[in-house]
């Protein structure tokens, strides 16, 4: 009988396991790391530097707020909406050393979305960046939110330049709607108040959740993945693994343009860059790509997360082909497939070769990654340490190598569920422990694995997943939308884009369509084209059949 299982040859440097032994929960690595590199730079953000130390006395004073001035007991989850600034890191490892749950939510979500987040989660405690504060203060009374902690953009900058570019984004900008300052205390004021008390340090189990990642999963309704103190201290040691080949620890500069509420930035740049004692540069604003440009002339930067989107973005400004890439030691890619033309140009363009990684939420995220120094173009890399990975068929039985099948992955990195939701576990974890992706891939004998399809219908929108039931049922809430498909096309920039088949009873334009999902969605969710049929095409019993609806 064929093999089903690759015989895996990991580099020299690397081993083929990890041990879990070192840590019992992320605040006791947090701790660690905070106090060894006191002295180095941990995060820098337009134009200011935390240190490890300052990192260590800020998140310190969170968590004494907490626990002196809320009831909030360890275990009870806070969300944390913010984008990449220096408050994230303080926050969220305060909310970790006073024992509480991090609910990650995206700044970008519409009301709808932060209204599901905030109830289907139990958060009681929201801290968000003052351009959503006006979102926050209309979704609280509909949820278990008690309290607003609201932050604006230079908060952690010296006063006359907090002032000044506080001013400026609101005033000049128009980047922050206005909002009652009343129903919120300043995130500043928090701070102050906490550094006045005394943090106790809590002990975390290994077991107990750490942070609730929300994914769409296949149904379109976002749930949280549950992912312990053990999932994301596994998975920060599985990447230290493969990146220790390219990097070394103390002396690295890594560029964060990915926002760290995703799981894929958040392991990478809160977890092992911190572990090792190197330095995030954050950029707030990737989108700004002369900005985000202008950003990297300042830096020696050795690393660079990034996904297939920003690559090509960057490649094709002139400003960025003229800077100094002689430091840069390891490009990392995730999120959505990474292109050949992308991986080539950038390269020839930065003397640097991007090593491609495949991931999900459900496994915090790395489940493979392309060593540095020994990647294969067009594959995802070999499995991470510890990390069994087998493709079986639509009986559930496993295929060969070098045959297509859904991937299961089994690691000490994947989630303990889905929050709340135990039938849905049961439908992506069996008794074994295996967790089903959803994705086809092709594992080869030497371990490495392609992605050749996905099972689930979900589109990848610069590297966002977008669930197309969620797209769905915002359209037909418009009064002339019948019934709708929606399913991604390929797209130049972010590498698919949403498409909607609409079935309406009037006539109704396409400005309209997208007005209202703007109003729903979003923006990446947005469908960027609209389509009119008299009817889709549907199964016997009514199912419609998305697969006919995409181009061959």
């Amino acid at each position: 009988m064929a093999s089903t299982q690759p015989d895996v040859s990991y580099p020299e440097g690397m081993s083929a396991t990890i041990d879990l032994g070192n840590y019992q929960s992320v605040t006791q690595l947090l701790d660690k790391s905070l106090r060894e590199f006191a002295d180095m730079p941990a995060f820098s953000c337009m134009g200011k530097t935390l240190t490890y130390g300052e990192l260590d006395a800020m998140s310190g004073d969170f968590a004494a707020w907490l626990q002196n001035h809320t009831d909030l007991e360890p275990g009870e989850r806070i969300a944390v909406q913010l984008p990449n600034i220096l408050q994230y890191p303080v926050v969220v490892f305060g909310a970790m050393r006073a024992g509480l749950v991090v609910v990650n939510t995206n700044p970008l979500y519409t009301e709808r979305e932060m209204e599901h987040q905030f109830n289907d989660s139990g958060a009681r405690l929201l801290v968000v960046y003052a351009g959503m504060a006006d979102k926050a203060i209309r979704v609280k009374p509909k949820t278990p939110i008690e309290q607003i902690l609201c932050t604006e953009i230079a908060d952690f900058h010296p006063p006359l330049k907090r002032l000044l570019v506080n001013t400026v984004v609101k005033k000049v900008k128009k980047m922050v709607p206005a909002y009652d300052a009343g129903q919120v205390k300043p995130l500043r004021e928090a701070l102050a108040a906490g550094a006045r008390s005394t943090w106790k340090p809590v002990t975390r189990s290994i077991e107990d959740t750490a942070v609730l990642q929300y994914t769409g999963g296949t149904t379109g309704v976002a749930k949280g993945a549950e992912l312990t103190h053990r999932n994301l201290i596994a998975n920060m040691l599985q990447c230290h693994e493969f990146f220790k080949l390219a990097l070394v620890p103390g002396k690295e500069t890594f560029v964060a343009p990915l926002p760290l509420y995703h799981i894929y930035a958040f392991t990478v740049h809160c977890l092992v860059v911190l572990e090792t004692g190197n330095h995030n540069v954050l950029i707030p604003n990737p989108r700004d790509i002369p900005g985000f440009v202008k950003e990297l002339g300042k830096w020696r930067f050795t690393g660079f997360a990034g996904l297939n989107t920003l690559f090509v973005a960057l490649m094709n400004n002139e400003d960025f082909q003229k800077l100094d890439f002689s430091p840069l030691k390891l490009t990392i890619s995730g999120g959505m497939a990474l292109t050949r033309n992308a991986a080539e140009r950038w390269q020839t363009m930065t003397g640097c070769g991007i090593s491609e990684g495949y991931g999900l939420t459900e496994t915090s995220p790395v489940v493979s990654f392309n060593p540095p120094g020994h990647a294969q173009l067009g594959t995802i890399g070999i499995p991470a340490p510890s990390t069994a990975v087998q493709v079986i068929n639509e009986t559930g039985e496993p295929q060969p190598l070098g045959e297509p099948g859904e991937l299961c992955v089994r690691g000490p990195q994947v989630m303990r569920g889905y929050w709340n939701r135990p039938e849905e576990t049961a439908k992506s974890i069996d008794k074994d422990g295996w967790f089903m992706t959803g994705d086809i891939a092709v594992i080869q004998e030497d371990g490495y694995m392609r992605i050749v399809d996905r099972k689930k219908d979900m589109v990848v929108v610069s590297g966002f997943n977008v669930y197309p039931n969620e797209v769905e049922d915002a359209l037909v809430r418009h009064e002339a939308v019948v019934e709708c498909a929606v399913i991604g096309v390929p797209d130049e920039k972010s590498g698919e884009a949403v498409k909607a088949f609409v079935v309406t009873n009037k006539e109704v334009s396409d400005k309209e369509l997208t007005e209202h999902c703007r109003a729903e969605l979003t923006a990446y969710k947005v469908p960027r084209q609209f389509e009119r049929r008299d009817e889709l095409p549907k199964t016997p019993v009514g199912k419609v059949l998305r697969r006919e609806l995409r181009p061959q």
